[in-house]
C-alpha cells in the first residue's frame, strides 16, 4: 500500500464534528500527495469544507493535519484549502454519507 493510501485511511477516523461523518466519506479530502525529503515523507492534503464560511474550519483542519502527520511513514504534513471546486455531497461524498444525509 502507498503511504497516500495509509493516511487516507488514517483520515477515515477525523469526522466533521457536526455531521458526525468521515472526512473521507464526506469527499472533503480532494487530493493527497507525497514527496520524499531529506528527513523523510511530507504529505501535502487539499481539502475543502462543506461551506466557505464554515465556522469549524479550524478546527477541521488541525484534525486533518493530526491524523496525516501521526501515519506510520509520514515525517511532516501540510494541509491545503480549497474551495475550487465547491463541495457538492451530491458529487463528491460516498453513497453511504448521501444516505446519511438524507440525500437520495
Amino acid at each position: 500500500m502507498s503511504v497516500e493510501s495509509d493516511v487516507r485511511e488514517s483520515l477515515r477516523a477525523v469526522e466533521d464534528p457536526e455531521m458526525k461523518i468521515s472526512v473521507i466519506e464526506l469527499g472533503l479530502i480532494y487530493e493527497i500527495r507525497s514527496e520524499d525529503k531529506d528527513d523523510g515523507i511530507h504529505i501535502e492534503v487539499d481539502m475543502t469544507l462543506t461551506s466557505p464560511g464554515c465556522p469549524i474550519a479550524p478546527e477541521l483542519m488541525a484534525a486533518v493535519h493530526r491524523a496525516t502527520e501521526q501515519t506510520e511513514g509520514v515525517s511532516s504534513a501540510h494541509v491545503n484549502l480549497t474551495f475550487s471546486p465547491l463541495w457538492d455531497p451530491r458529487k463528491h461524498a460516498t453513497e453511504d454519507a448521501r444516505i446519511d444525509m438524507g440525500i437520495f
